[in-house]
């Protein structure tokens, strides 16, 4: 598996590369139980789930840890988290299944078409080195007209994020994850918002949302 993530990453383009190529396995193997922005930025992206992921809906969390971020009291029929660290995961209150998945390696999800109401991508689109093809099938486990909400801010862990990523301002970010989503065919245009709570006070969120294409 490690030549073959090897030889994947020399065919990336030099935007998706990272300065640490050495397997993510090996760079996620031991459990951070901490979160990655602050408490006024996550109370941001919950409230983002709150007003686009549906109550009672099928929900996936992609690139999860042990906790999802979702609205207290909001009752989901499923959630399904997916990441790399097997112990974070299984810790996640609001998980109704888990799976361990590098998606850079194998960026295809083990769901059927149409069987989720909402996907979050919580903090994690700049470690994606095969972000479109990750979102096609996004798009593909999505039901139609379903949201996609994809949180960020400036923090990251620099060896694994993008080169791009570094290269650009947080406007560049927003205008990056939105040509991804479009690149991916899979949704109508995305919309990118400024959801940071205090700006000098707190952690900056931002914030691309869209909905899954409806059948032509």
């Amino acid at each position: 598996m490690v030549n073959a993530q090897r030889a994947q990453a020399e065919r990336m383009p030099d935007s998706l590369r990272r300065l640490d190529e050495s397997p993510d396995e090996e760079f996620y193997a031991q459990p951070r139980f901490v979160t990655h922005i602050d408490d006024e930025a996550i109370a941001a992206v919950t409230r983002l789930y709150r007003e686009y992921l549906p109550a009672d809906g099928a929900i996936l969390d992609l690139m999860s840890s042990w906790v999802s971020h979702l609205p207290p009291g909001v009752a989901y029929r499923r959630v399904a988290i997916l990441g790399m660290n097997e112990r974070e995961l299984a810790r996640n209150e609001r998980a109704t299944e888990y799976v361990v998945r590098n998606l850079n390696a194998f960026p295809t999800l083990p769901y059927g078409d149409c069987e989720f109401d909402g996907c979050g991508v919580c903090v994690s689109i700049d470690y994606l080195t095969r972000p479109v093809e990750v979102l096609r099938e996004v798009g593909r486990v999505l039901k139609p007209n379903a949201p996609l909400v994809i949180t960020f801010s400036n923090r990251c862990f620099p060896t694994k994020a993008v080169l791009a990523w570094h290269a650009l301002d947080d406007a560049g970010h927003v205008e990056l994850v939105k040509s991804f989503v479009r690149s991916s065919a899979m949704f109508e245009k995305p919309i990118g918002l400024d959801r940071t709570p205090h700006p000098r006070r707190s952690d900056p969120l931002y914030a691309v949302v869209a909905l899954r294409r409806l059948p032509m």
